[in-house]
Order: C-alpha cells, then sequence, then structure tokens
C-alpha cells in the first residue's frame, strides 16, 4: 500500500518582494548619488517646457560670467577646443542671474568656434 505524499508548503513570495524592493532602493540611492551637484548659489532660468537630464559635459555660467565644466574653471576657447571633435550640439546652464548680453555673446563665441548647435538647460517651471 502506497502512502501519500505529505502535502508541500506552498513558497511564501514574501522573500523575494522584500529583496526586489530592497535592491531598488539600493538602486535609488546610488544613482542620486552618480550625478554632480549643481552650484549651491546658482538658480537656473525658469522654462515651461522640461529639460531633459543634464549631462556631464554641460558648460556652468554663473552669474558673474565665470564658466565651469567639469566643476573646473574654463574659458570659452579652451572648452570650445574640447568639444571641438564631439557631436550633438553644446549644452548650456546659464545662472537666472547672468545678464542676457552676455549670456549671448557667449553663445555667438562657441557656436562660431565650434559650428554646434547649443542648448540652454533651464529648470522646469511650474503652470499656474
Amino acid at each position: 500500500m502506497r502512502l501519500a505524499p505529505p502535502p508541500r508548503a506552498k513558497p511564501e513570495p514574501t522573500i523575494a518582494l522584500i529583496n526586489v524592493v530592497f535592491l531598488m532602493l539600493v538602486f535609488f540611492l546610488i544613482a542620486g548619488q552618480v550625478a554632480q551637484p549643481l552650484e549651491r548659489d546658482m538658480q537656473l532660468v525658469d522654462a515651461d517646457i522640461a529639460a531633459a537630464r543634464v549631462p556631464d559635459d554641460a558648460l556652468v555660467v554663473l552669474a558673474d560670467g565665470t564658466l565651469l565644466w567639469r566643476a573646473e574653471v574654463t574659458t570659452p576657447a579652451a572648452f570650445a577646443a574640447a568639444q571641438a571633435d564631439q557631436s550633438g550640439g553644446l549644452r548650456l546652464l546659464p545662472d537666472r542671474n547672468l545678464p542676457a548680453r552676455e549670456l549671448i555673446a557667449l553663445a555667438a563665441a562657441l557656436r562660431s568656434a565650434t559650428g554646434q548647435d547649443l542648448r540652454l538647460v533651464t529648470q522646469t517651471g511650474l503652470a499656474p
């Protein structure tokens, strides 16, 4: 006479769910630290269109006209020379308090030096 095998307990899916949630938490904690933060005293220009993720090779223009590239002070000529072989356009992060004349002059100088399109990265505005 054969005995029926004892019923197996169904596996508990809670452990797998906890593992997935924990891995997602670790991923987002690390992903939040990878991108270099902006300068503390810098405020981006407001716009109604959403800006894409700020690339690491964007040129930051502070309110006093100082240019930062990869967290180091640079000049328009040095930045243009470093970006000469890049394609896809240049990205500028101007401070909100930067005079428009300086921004236009800088954009014209970079455009003539590199021949690439320029994109201004702004802070996403909230519609009323």
